[in-house]
């Protein structure tokens, strides 16, 4: 039985279906509509994450979303998609939104939960981040004892870069893309460029682990990231 009337956020994980949670599955399969981003053309990612688990029933929302930066976040596109979203659930119908990842690590969600919650309850179910796929990916320790951990956006000048990476023990540099040179100069002035790991598309069946210095390209996937310990390892 679906609950009448209710939202929720649903962290889908990083790629691998198998790293969904229990809760995560009862909802996404039993809710009457199920929301997720796609790219202005293509596919969802979020929504191919789960799709061995729809029974078929379900009415759909696709929240296009366009990759370009200059236009993020696009909030006529969520604000659309908040306003068929609500008339769904003043039908007395449930709807669960997919969230890549976790919905509150980075996600769009959070534009469109900032302006459910205003009309509404709204669950948000937390699900497997990229960071921590990335490090079980990676067979490395995030941190252990009093280990500081920094996730810094590629995207920041390189002096802010320097400065967060000199607070950290562990850093995790995301949205790395076209950035990824600046972040290989700033970990080498930093001495830390041999001790860094880099991986792209973590658990799914294209993943990819390198040593940082062992990337030769100039820009990476929307799907990577770079971690890097202070100690060379936590343990």
């Amino acid at each position: 039985m679906s609950e009448i009337g209710k939202i929720w956020g649903v962290g889908v994980g990083p790629g691998d279906p198998e790293l969904l949670t229990l809760k995560a599955h009862r909802i996404i399969t039993s809710a009457d509509v199920i929301a997720y981003p796609a790219p202005d053309n293509g596919d969802s990612l979020a929504r191919s994450i789960i799709a061995e688990y729809l029974p078929g029933t379900q009415e759909e929302i696709i929240i296009r979303i366009s990759m370009d930066p200059a236009s993020f976040p696009p909030r006529d596109v969520y604000e659309q998609a908040v306003n068929e979203i609500s008339t769904h659930v003043a039908n007395g119908k449930s709807v669960a939104i997919l969230c890549e990842g976790d919905p509150f690590f980075y996600g769009s969600f959070m534009y469109m939960f900032e302006k459910l919650a205003q009309r509404g309850p709204v669950e948000v179910v937390p699900g497997v981040s990229s960071m921590m796929a990335s490090a079980a990916a990676l067979q490395t320790p995030l941190a252990s004892r009093n280990d500081v951990v920094c996730v810094i956006p590629a995207t920041l000048e390189p002096n802010d870069i320097q400065r967060r990476l000199e607070a950290a023990d562990m850093a995790v540099f995301i949205k790395v893309g076209r950035h990824i040179s600046k972040v290989k100069t700033v970990l080498q002035d930093a001495r830390l460029l041999e001790a860094a790991h880099y991986i792209e598309r973590a658990t799914m069946t294209t993943e990819q682990c390198l040593p940082l210095t062992e990337v030769t390209t100039d820009t990476a996937p929307y799907f990577s990231m770079i971690l890097v310990h202070r100690r060379g390892k936590a343990l």
